[in-house]
């Protein structure tokens, strides 16, 4: 049985990002504890411009560990509203707190109601088996 957790108030893609309504049509996005362990330590997050509108699926930024390099896609359709830049200095918190201190960008939605279509906790947990 996974340790990983994969908290029941969030929205889940099937690229291993994250997302939480934070209110007002923003939600924050992150990559989700499955994604982090398997990228292994987190060394560099690269992250999308405030200001930048991203498509579904659009590569948004990339994430850099000790094995690989992986690409950062947009959940859903809007406009990057901020950056997390303590990532800029500690791009470890992506392993240590992915669902906290790791988020990596937040995004106005150009359709808040697209919110519904992503994947609760159990639909992400169970295509992952």
């Amino acid at each position: 049985m996974s340790t990983l957790q994969y908290p029941d108030d969030l929205r889940y893609t099937t690229d291993h990002e994250w997302v939480r309504d934070v209110g007002d049509g923003v939600v924050r996005v992150g990559i989700t504890a499955y994604a982090q362990d398997a990228l292994g330590d987190v060394v560099y997050v690269s992250l999308p411009t405030v200001g930048e509108d991203v498509a579904p699926g659009d590569s948004c930024g990339e994430v850099e560990s000790t094995k690989s390099v992986s690409d950062i896609y947009a959940p859903l359709a809007g406009e990057v509203a901020a950056v997390n830049e303590l990532l800029d200095a500690t791009p470890e918190l992506v392993n240590t707190d992915s669902y906290g201190d790791g988020w990596m960008y937040e995004l106005k939605l150009a359709d808040p109601s697209v919110l519904d279509g992503l994947m609760d906790a159990e639909a992400y947990q169970s295509q992952l088996d």
